[in-house]
């Protein structure tokens, strides 16, 4: 009987010790396992990470050289001035901003000398009407406040000639006439510069507009017999007639 137990004991001991065994060898293996695996993920992110740069690299170069190449095929490109059509609300704008800019946008240059020519001929007669309405003003007024020492409207009178009582009511009038007519023309001098200032924008924005007006190169005049019925009669051959019908295409 003790050797009987003996006997169990030792065969317990060694069924503990092989499975032991047998867990320390799967626990290895799967340490192992894992081991490995860590190390193919580690490599193959590693891997990914250098396609993925690679492909930005190349997306980079790419994008750089699309850009380079649209700069250089904008600066080669020239605009058609032949097809090319002013916007008339860009014309409108530049030519209320500056006088004659808007006949530039439409590359109307002949015009530039009929604008400024009528700006700088009714800035000169506003300022030479206004120069004399101010002269003979000043001259109305000497003459009618009765001082010896203003007389300014001397330098109006003729070669020895002398302001009398009997002549001043003449030169009082003749004074007031003059001032009066100087300041009407200095007044229309200055409508007509804000007028040739509107002419001006208006010229710009309808020259623009018009540019794109479709005007046919076929200008003929074509001549043909026709029948004419003007419904005079219910019977047709009183009412038709024959006649020539003239169409004039452009």
């Amino acid at each position: 009987m003790q050797i009987v137990k003996i006997i169990v004991v030792f065969l317990t001991q060694a069924v503990c010790l092989s499975g032991t065994a047998r867990s320390l060898g799967y626990d290895i293996a799967v340490s192992a396992e894992d081991s490995i695996t860590t190390d193919s993920i580690s490599a193959q992110l590693i891997r990914n990470d250098s396609i993925m740069s690679a492909d930005l690299a190349s997306d980079s170069a790419t994008i750089a050289q699309s850009i380079i190449t649209d700069s250089v095929k904008q600066k080669k490109a020239k605009r058609d001035w032949a097809t090319w059509r002013p916007n008339p609300k860009r014309a409108l704008w530049l030519a209320l901003v500056l006088p004659g800019a808007g006949q530039i946008y439409n590359r109307k240059y002949w015009k530039l000398p009929i604008v400024y020519g009528g700006f700088v001929g009714c800035i000169y007669a506003a300022r030479w009407n206004g120069q004399m309405y101010d002269d003979y003003s000043q001259a109305y007024m000497d003459i009618m406040d009765d001082n010896p020492e203003t007389q300014s409207y001397n330098q109006f009178l003729h070669l020895g000639s002398t302001i009398t009582d009997a002549n001043k009511e003449r030169y009082v009038n003749l004074f007031k006439r003059r001032k009066d007519y100087y300041r009407k023309y200095r007044d229309l001098s200055i409508f007509a510069l804000i007028g040739v200032y509107a002419l001006s924008v208006i010229d710009a924005y309808v020259d623009a507009s018009l540019s794109e007006f479709d005007i046919s190169e076929d200008l003929s005049l074509k001549i043909e017999p026709s029948v004419i019925n003007d419904r005079s009669s219910t019977n047709p051959v009183k009412s038709t007639s024959v006649g020539v019908n003239c169409s004039l295409n452009f």
